[in-house]
């Protein structure tokens, strides 16, 4: 069943390329049922799945038999939670993009291309799929920023694609190798997991795989693509960008370089600990500093993208959990964040600038997004109630097992990261300073009835997380024990 979360993505994009170019409402409808379909399939699939039952094999047939190569879709815990948020995030970032009017067929076509592109990452099984679908996800990126984007976009666009790209030579490399070395007749994940690479290829494949996958991550110093990325992009590509796309990165580093090469991991542990906190800490600092709004928020990606992998490189049960719930936690209120402030501010008053926004009085312009920014806001600070508190306290709990030191500096990175969160609601939103800007002569436009149902899904699914994080840690955790996971195990490493 989950494999038709990829083949109805693309089969929505096969309806779109045939349509009219004039039936822009029907364009719409077909993104947003094709993407509903595809949420309600994930979830089918996810609540079918037994938690603890390992990985469940969806399909598995001969691809390129001469090489050993599948086409192997599978699915365990860790994946689930993944197609969930894709599925989730598909569906907001088409009912906040439901007024785009430039080449509308075309813009869901790419949109579904990408959301396909990503179900298959998180569903491969095989590495050569894993990578096809991985290179399918950032093809799509690409047009929708150069095309549909705003700021320098197509620069923004050419960085992402040219930093995705160099990251995906260096993971192409590193599987290349790896299939080599084990023989080459197998590109299966479980195989290559088994085979006890010598730990002299482990400390070169490890930093070139995990670093190939985590530039997409938004790893310090290879992040400086998001933040520009996120800019140019429109509302939706933002929001993919930020919700489901970074965690790619994140998902590779995890499933393939740590699983593979789990003597290289060891080796470079504290090496990749250090640079998540560096990045935890400059890209708070650095969006404390913002004028653009946008900026704000694409810095502040990066920030919480570093709580990720911090949480995946300390090595035990609860930094690893929670490692891919603030994957989940972060890709739904990254979402929400980007859709306030690219749909309902930036249309509406044409500027990001938060100096010019203070003349605005955007809570009585536009209460609804003054409220909902605020909620997003609370909930990007991590305070108890939404999913972003559980995740962060598992990432620090494990962190603090693995690397006290860090572990303290992450926390001052949340220090910081309250600061310029309160910072830019404040003055793009509640300032009682006015500036000398030119008075609106007509009312903005009213929060449409799809942003606020796309406001009110995101919003509620931190909350019900943040409330009952049961409902994916549940899920999780036994993923750790699946024998993927076997030479980590071995290696003492967690």
């Amino acid at each position: 069943m989950l494999a038709w979360t990829v083949y109805i993505s693309f089969l929505g994009v096969a309806v779109l390329m045939l349509l009219d170019p004039a039936h822009k409402r029907a364009a719409r409808m077909i993104g947003l049922v094709t993407a509903l379909v595809g949420f309600v399939i994930a979830l089918a699939g996810t609540l079918q799945y037994q938690a603890g039952s390992g990985v469940l094999t969806i399909c598995r047939v001969p691809w390129i038999p001469s090489l050993g190569i599948a086409y192997h879709l599978a699915a365990d815990g860790i994946s689930l939670t993944l197609v969930i948020l894709t599925g989730i995030a598909a569906v907001a970032g088409i009912l906040f993009s439901w007024n785009v009017e430039h080449r509308v067929k075309e813009f869901f076509a790419f949109y579904l291309a990408l959301i396909g592109g990503v179900y298959g990452v998180f569903l491969s099984f095989d590495l050569l799929l894993l990578f096809v679908f991985y290179e399918l996800a950032i093809i799509p990126k690409y047009f929708l920023i150069a095309i549909w984007g705003s700021t320098n976009k197509e620069y923004g666009a050419m960085k992402l694609a040219l930093y995705s790209f160099v990251g995906s030579a260096m993971v192409l490399i590193g599987l290349v190798a790896a299939f080599v070395v084990a023989g080459a007749n197998t590109m299966s994940l479980f195989e290559l997991a088994k085979y006890p690479f010598p730990e002299s290829f482990q400390y070169w494949a490890f930093p070139l795989v995990f670093v190939g996958f985590a530039v997409l991550a938004g790893l310090w110093p290879f992040h400086t693509w998001a933040p520009t990325g996120h800019v140019a992009a429109p509302t939706a590509a933002s929001m993919l960008l930020a919700g489901v796309v970074m965690k790619l990165g994140a998902y590779g580093a995890l499933r393939v370089a740590m699983t593979l090469f789990p003597l290289g991991l060891k080796a470079w542990q504290n090496e990749v600990g250090l640079l998540a906190v560096i990045g935890i800490i400059y890209g708070a600092m650095v969006a404390l500093v913002q004028k653009d709004f946008k900026f704000v928020i694409g810095y502040s990606s990066v920030s919480h993208m570093g709580f990720v992998l911090l949480g995946l490189v300390t090595l035990n049960e609860i930094g690893l959990s929670g490692a891919v719930l603030q994957m989940f936690s972060h890709g739904i209120i990254a979402g929400l964040l980007f859709g306030v402030v690219g749909r309902m501010v930036y249309d509406r008053t044409h500027t990001r600038e938060l100096a010019v926004l203070q003349g605005m009085s955007l809570s009585s312009a536009i209460p609804f997004a003054a409220v909902t920014f605020a909620i997003a806001s609370v909930a990007s600070m991590g305070l108890p109630g939404f999913s972003g508190f559980v995740a962060e306290l598992q990432v620090l709990i494990g962190a603090w097992h693995a690397f006290p030191t860090l572990a303290v500096l992450a926390g001052f990175g949340i220090l910081v990261g309250v600061a310029y969160t309160l910072r830019a609601l404040q003055q793009a939103f509640f300032s009682e300073h006015v500036p000398a800007v030119e008075p609106r002569t007509h009312p903005l436009e009213a929060i449409s009835i799809p942003e606020r149902f796309g406001a009110v899904i995101l919003i509620g699914t931190s909350l019900l997380i943040g409330l009952y994080p049961r409902l994916l840690l549940d899920l999780i955790v036994p993923s750790f024990s699946s024998p993927l996971f076997e030479g980590l195990r071995k290696g003492g490493l967690f």
